[in-house]
């Protein structure tokens, strides 16, 4: 069914781009250091967006180039890449064992800011795998050996039973990652920082990574 077109957000008002402007007006856009900027945009993210700061779209392709998305947490980050985990069988685990390259997006909307990049991607350690595992909530860990990721689910029973099936079997016991769960880490080769400016016109800041270190370059809006 159509929507009604007073159901759709409307454009800014000049007042609401002023609003903006000013609160970037103060804002350092142009580093040298993709990493850098990345960290103090995710900082303002994490004081000032409403609902987890650290959601991404994660996109991928499978091994014909059909394109797949969705939205992941991101975990750690440093000059060495983006981290997220997850089931390795699952359908981003399998397309990133076809066609180890992704993309990421943040879109911070209270901060009217996002970032993309894009990159190749490797598995961590099993040290980190371990390490974040350890970390996660205890129901969250058996959840992860109960969930076939991905996989067609008969009924809600099934999965409740399977989760009762592997807490008993641990018990009280420390509860270890499964060999089916680690993490990937994109190492990027490209950002774009994009934030808005008044009447469209807004900035993107364009970082490639060369041989010689990184490229900066703007983008028309």
């Amino acid at each position: 069914m159509s929507r009604k077109t007073s159901d759709i957000p409307q454009s800014p008002t000049a007042e609401d781009y002023q609003a903006t402007a000013e609160a970037n007006a103060a804002e350092i856009f142009d580093r040298d250091d993709p990493f850098s900027l990345f960290a103090d945009w995710f900082a303002d993210a994490k004081r000032k967006e409403p609902n987890d700061p650290n959601a991404m779209a994660l996109a991928t392709a499978d091994e014909t180039g059909l394109p797949d998305v969705r939205m992941v947490l991101l975990k750690d980050f440093d000059a060495d890449g983006f981290v997220f985990y997850t089931n390795l069988e699952s359908a981003k685990g399998l397309q990133i064992g076809a066609n180890p390259q992704a993309a990421l997006c943040f879109h911070w909307k209270s901060l009217r800011r996002q970032v993309r990049l894009r990159g190749a991607v490797e598995r961590v350690t099993p040290d980190e795998a371990d390490a974040y595992f350890a970390s996660r909530a205890r129901d969250s860990r058996i959840g992860a050996w109960a969930s076939k990721q991905s996989r067609s689910l008969e009924s809600r029973f099934a999965l409740e039973k399977a989760v009762a099936r592997e807490a008993a079997r641990f018990g009280l016991g420390t509860v270890p990652r499964p060999p089916h769960w680690s993490g990937f880490r994109l190492k990027p080769q490209h950002f774009e920082f994009w934030r808005d400016r008044p009447f469209r016109l807004h900035d993107r800041l364009v970082f490639d990574r060369r041989d010689a270190g990184w490229t900066r370059s703007r983008l028309y809006p």
